[in-house]
Parts: structure tokens; sequence; C-alpha cells
């Protein structure tokens, strides 16, 4: 520990800190413009002047070294005339634009002129006009209210990972561009805008949409993916304006992806705000929830209980999914239920077999990953920069099966054969070596590997393989998969499946037309040919689930009621209502509930708080009796020589609320643009 003085106050602080970090350990907050935590250090601003005994002149406190002995004066007379005139020098050249900035009142640079400014300047010359710059449908620009901080240019290649962000020219002529004034070729571009201090870089779908204190501010979690970024949303009225990343640090730090952060204009479109019954010339038609109730109702008493299945969809809380299993084994006595929408290998047998065990955290302990038949670079972009940041803080080892293209970070491509597999486990391939020698080994599932007509071989193969050389234990677990969406873990906890080998029994009856009614929950993904089957759709958006209904009933988008999700690392967080439906639409839970009642003249609970306790009682039982499972091990696991093929990530257009997006839209036309001009890697 180093003993130095801050304003004369003794203070103890850890080695290896800066002064800046030293005083604010201490308490003191310093001014700063180009400092940040998560980025290397650049001392471009000077606002971080402090004094230090014996120093002749003021110190950047950013980049000076914290010593034993220091004493360091941060509110002399000294420090805030050079701070005035930093804050001069700064503004020189700004336009002083406030009243028209969208940055207006989350501005740091207006909040320290109140503190540091003067109300004349001795600048007398023109300022400079610098012309805005193209980065694509998400970031406005507005650079001559640049102060260079370079904040965006160390984000793009520290943790974007994507270098084409930079400065051209010097001094005051430094102009800070893209170079071919193109999109930023990144998931996480839209971050940079938070990281601004000034109004250089905006929110172009927000721009003069609303002010900061006109906006109802609500703490909630993202469901874009299966992450769980912390999140916060704004709302005017019902209508969600923004949403900005909350700091997490053992999720998404504070960082967001695009998707997260401007899907939410697709909560406004394409919506289900009123209930509708599809007639005989497949049109349909308004109708009240008491007809649509009692629709259902004849329809299911005149159907064997074994004829009747329901799924599952993305974006759905666990107190819905737990509400939907209660009314499908209570009310229908039925246990044809299903989370999957495709034929994924699922071990349900320990909950270990589906999380990221890891943890999202645990990836920079890390110091080898092998990737399998995934690209997390789509599939959880915030995770993807997690191993982005392994890689640089541990030059960490990464593999992958398959050559997945441009993942922001460099790793070895193997054949992407399972043949590979078989080699790995039988000790033949130099992965095997890497595996037994790594200290804190990493292997990732993907969906495409548990997809294959061998996952079942794939997964259970290799887990056997860490179990044997002691890489599954109470200290660590390798073993990890990325859960496809926001609702698969919960899904899974609360028993949302029917398999006897890990195959999806309920999909591939429905695909052999076994059922006369199919209940979709929100669920827009199913591919299979509809014929006589009487479907009802519940959910939020007019996306493809609605359009092969016979019955439509319009339930609440995730910012519109309270829920839990769970994570693809298993953690449980409650998302907060911040808005409320449109038209005639209801919460998901009081649907099924209403529906209870209209069919067996009984609700299933009484209100949200009892069937809250009820799920997390439920959950707690679980995970109890999961703890003492062991892995049980499988004999006679065959393969044939197959390739495994990464499916198609289509990010900008994973689910109902981002294919309603317009801004998602202009993201995806940007990114086939940019391929077919030949421009991206």
């Amino acid at each position: 520990m180093l003993k130095l003085k801050v304003n004369n106050i003794d203070t103890e602080v850890e080695e290896g800190l800066t002064v800046l970090q030293a005083c604010e350990k201490a308490g003191v907050e310093i001014p700063k413009f180009c400092y940040h935590e998560k980025l290397s250090i650049a001392g471009n601003c000077r606002m971080c002047l402090v004094e230090i005994e014996k120093s002749p002149k003021p110190i950047a406190s950013c980049a000076m070294p914290a010593a034993d002995g220091m004493n360091i004066k941060t509110n002399t007379s000294f420090v805030e005339k050079a701070r005035k005139g930093v804050m001069e020098f700064l503004l020189a050249n700004h336009p002083l634009d406030c009243p028209i900035c969208d940055q207006g009142g989350e501005c740091d640079l207006q909040d320290q002129s109140m503190f540091y400014g003067i109300d004349k300047s001795r600048y007398k010359e023109n300022k400079r006009a610098v012309p805005e710059k193209n980065m694509g449908p998400l970031i406005k620009t507005q650079m001559t209210r640049c102060i260079h901080c370079t904040r965006c240019i160390r984000f793009a290649t520290e943790v974007a990972g994507v270098p084409e962000l930079g400065a051209i020219g010097r001094g005051e002529n430094m102009e800070i561009t893209t170079y071919l004034e193109k999109s930023m070729e990144s998931e996480l571009s839209a971050n940079v805008i938070d990281l601004c201090p000034v109004g250089a870089l905006t929110s172009k779908p927000y721009v003069f949409e609303a002010r900061p204190w006109d906006l109802k501010k609500t703490e909630t979690i993202d469901v874009m993916d299966a992450v769980g970024s912390n999140i916060r949303v704004d709302t005017y009225g019902w209508e969600v304006k923004r949403i900005l990343p909350r700091i997490n640090e053992d999720i998404n730090e504070e960082w967001i992806s695009d998707k997260t952060r401007y899907a939410c204009d697709g909560l406004l479109n394409q919506r289900l705000d009123t209930p509708f019954i599809k007639y005989k010339n497949g049109k349909f038609d308004k109708a009240s929830w008491k007809e649509v109730y009692n629709i259902i109702k004849e329809k299911i008493k005149s159907t064997e209980s074994t004829k009747i299945c329901g799924f599952t969809g993305d974006l759905i809380n666990m107190e819905t999914l737990y509400m939907f299993k209660e009314f499908f084994n209570k009310s229908l006595n039925s246990k044809n239920l299903e989370s999957r929408s495709n034929h994924v290998y699922l071990n349900p047998e320990k909950r270990e077999n589906y999380l990221f065990n890891s943890s999202i955290n645990g990836i920079e302990e890390s110091d080898f990953i092998f990737l399998i038949g995934t690209n997390p670079r789509f599939e959880a972009t915030i995770l993807n920069a997690r191993i982005r940041k392994s890689y640089l803080k541990n030059k960490t080892e990464i593999i992958s099966l398959n050559n997945i293209g441009d993942l922001t970070y460099p790793y070895k491509k193997l054949e992407g054969n399972i043949d590979t597999i078989k080699e790995i486990i039988n000790d033949q391939h130099a992965v095997s070596a890497k595996i037994k020698e790594a200290k804190k080994p990493i292997i990732i599932f993907g969906q495409s590997a548990l997809e294959s007509k061998f996952g079942k071989y794939i997964f259970e193969s290799i887990k056997f393989y860490l179990i044997k050389n002691k890489k599954i234990s109470d200290d660590w677990n390798s073993l990890n998969t990325i859960s496809e969406n926001a609702s698969t873990v919960g899904s899974l906890d609360l028993g949302i499946y029917k398999t006897k080998d890990g195959s999806n029994e309920v999909l591939s009856d429905l695909e052999n037309h076994k059922y006369e009614i199919v209940y979709l929950l929100g669920q827009d993904s199913l591919k299979f040919k509809k014929q006589n089957e009487f479907i009802i759709y519940q959910g939020s958006h007019g996306d493809e689930g609605a359009e092969i209904a016979d019955v439509i009933l319009p339930g609440s988008a995730y910012t519109e009621q309270n829920g839990y999700f769970t994570n693809l690392e298993g953690k449980l967080q409650k998302a907060y209502k911040a808005s409320y439906p449109p038209g005639e639409a209801k919460e998901d839970w009081q649907i099924i509930n209403e529906l209870s009642e209209i069919i067996n003249n009984k609700k299933i609970f009484n209100d949200k708080a009892e069937l809250d306790n009820s799920m997390l009682n439920y959950l707690n039982l679980f995970k109890e009796n999961n703890l003492s499972k062991k892995y049980s091990e499988l004999a006679n696991l065959s393969f044939e020589s197959e390739k495994i093929i990464i499916k198609d990530n289509d990010y900008y257009y994973s689910n109902s609320i981002a294919r309603a997006s317009k801004t998602m839209s202009n993201c995806r036309n940007e990114k086939i643009n940019l391929k077919s001009t030949g421009t991206e890697g």
C-alpha cells in the first residue's frame, strides 16, 4: 500500500494507481474528459490538472503514477487557474450551441464549464468549422463540437476491435473520422455515443426526440440475446425513446450491443393491440376478448389433450413460462410443451449441461478457449468482447473448430469436421494437450454444433473428456453453452421441454401433423407447413407466428411487464415495467390466467405475487435437487464424418421486435451494401 496525502489528508491506496485514481479513492472528484477507466490513458485534455508538492507546474493526474509520500492538492487557486485556462482553450473552437445539442443536460463539458468556465474568452480568432462525417445509421456527428479526447478511437481499437475509426491531421486541424466515411463494422459501435463527453457523437435515431429531464427512467434487463445485459429504459408516455447501458462488471461491464440499444423502436411498430379472429376467407377481423376466449374454449373442449401442444418463444419472462406450464398441466392435462423451435440437442439431466458455467467474468481468467460450432460475435456480442479482452490482457490462445470470419481477435481455425472431435477425445490432436495443460480452459458450444445431426456425440464426448481430465469441478467448470435467446435457460430450468434422448419430440410430432391445436406463446421461429392445425398465437407483434394463427391474443413486450429472466450463465435477474401495453393488449400471465378461468372456472393464481412466489419456490427446489445429481455416463456414442456448418445468423433480424425495428432494418441494409462493395473483410 502507498501512503500519501490528498488535500493534506492522509490516505492509503494500492500500488499501480494513477494520481487521479488515488484522489478518487480518497473521495475527491477530479474533472476529466479523455480519461476512462476501461480505456488506455491518453492524457489529451489536461482537464485533470492537480498540484503536487515540489512540482513547479500542474500535473496531468490521469497519466502520473501515484507514489509513496506524495502530497496532492486539488483545490488550490493554482489548480483552479490552470483548469480555467484549459477550459478556455477547449471552448475556443467550440460552437457553444447547447440549446440545440442533443447532449444537453448530459454533457460533461457543459457541467465542467459551470465550475471552470469564464464569461468572456480572450480568443478573438475565427472558430474552426469541421464538416459532418458519415458514420452510418446509428451515429450522428457534429465534429465542430469535438474536443479531441480520442475516447471513441480508443474504444473502437481496444474494445470493439475495429480500428477503422481514427484521426487525421494535427493540432487544431485534427479530425475524427472512419477514413472512408462508412459505418463502423462493429456490433458495439454505438457505445462511442456514451463515451463522448461532448455532443460531437450523438444518437441518430434519437435526434431531437426528447430531453433527458422529460423521460421516465427504468432500470431493467435486456432480452435481445441471452447475455442479460443490464440496461436503463427511458420512456416518454408509453413510448420507449432510448435504451442505455447500466454498469454490471460481472455481465456487460458498461457496454451494450447496437441491437440492444436500437431495436427499441420496434416496440412501436407492427404491434398487436386487439384480439383477432381469422375467418374462412383467410382475413383477420377484430374481436373482443370474450369472443376469442369462447372460441378457444370450444376448440379445447372438443379436442383430446394428447392432440394439444404448446411452444414458447424467445422473449418470454419466467413468470409467464411458469404460468404457461401450469396451464398446460392443470387446465389442459397436457405434457406437450417445448421451448426449442429447432432440433437442437438437449441433455436437461443436469443444469450445467446448458449453462455457460465458466461465467462471463471468468473468461478473463481463462488461458485457453476452444469454440465449437459458434460465432460469439453475433450470438453473444458482449461475451465476444470479453473473449477479446482476455486475448489482449492474457494473450489467451483461441482455437475454433470452424472458420467463422472476423471475430475481432486472432484465432486458429480447424477443419470443422466431427472427425476432429474424435481425435481430440482420443488424445490424437494438438488441442487435447492444450486442454490438459491449461489451468482454466473454456470449451464453448454453439447452437450450430448442437443442431448438427450428431450433436449428441459432439457434446457428450467432449463433456466426458473434460470430466475425465478433471476440467469440470467445483473450482472451475470448462463446459459452456451459448444459449440461443433470452428465454432459453429459464425455459429449461422450468422444464418446458419433452425429450428422452435429447431430441425435440414435440417438434417432430408437429412436423408429422399429430396435433390439432398448437398454442404459440411469442413463438415466431417455427418452420413447419400448417395443414389443419388450429393455431393460437399470443404475443406482442404481428410476426411469423401471428401470420399463420387462427386466433390472436395481444400480449405485452418485455418493457411492458415485470418479470424474471435467467441469463446464459444461470443468473436470475428481474426486469421491470417501463411502459404499458397498447390498446386492449394485456400482460401475458394475465391472459393465460383468464383463459384458464374461462375453461375450468378457476384461475391458476389469484394475483401476480402468488405467481412469483410459486415460481421462485419451484426454481429453488429445482436448483437444490439438481446440485445433488451427478453426471451419468452415456455409452455407445456413434457418429459419421460430417462437417459442422455454422448456421447463418441474421443478427439484426433475430426476433420479432428487431424485425419490426426501422433502425435494425437500416443497419441490415448498410451491412448488405458494405458486402456488395467489397469493403468488408
